[in-house]
């Protein structure tokens, strides 16, 4: 009614008749999953408390730019970016660090390994 959220007032009927209009599946929990993925929230109302079950199918959900005539800002909804496994750019320095002294260590060994061999022919 304020313009600021909207309602699925029938889980079942809306899983069945829209998602798959939009979405290659039927599922409410994937829908709000993706919900939640872009920043929505499910409203929950105080007379409710969060515990109780409400006696109607209606589920609501709100963004912060997600207002009635205010289609400029649907431009900001955006889906949330999650760290590469939480890698920190100092971390991946330290790690070519490493890579960088090994190959060094390796090119070392090799020498060693090349002068071991033609000393052990010069041997036999």
């Amino acid at each position: 009614q304020s313009g600021n959220s909207f309602h699925v007032f029938d889980q079942g009927q809306f899983a069945k008749e829209v998602l798959p209009k939009y979405f290659k599946h039927n599922n409410m929990a994937s829908f709000v999953r993706q919900l939640n993925m872009y920043g929505f929230r499910k409203v929950v109302h105080i007379e409710q408390g969060g515990l109780v079950k409400p006696e109607k199918d209606d589920t609501e959900f709100q963004h912060p730019y997600f207002i009635r005539g205010q289609e400029h800002l649907l431009e900001n909804i955006k889906r949330k970016v999650t760290s590469v496994s939480g890698i920190k750019n100092e971390d991946v320095k330290v790690r070519q660090d490493n890579v960088t002294k090994l190959l060094t260590d390796i090119q070392v060994m090799k020498g060693k390994q090349e002068s071991m061999d033609s000393k052990l022919i010069a041997m036999k």
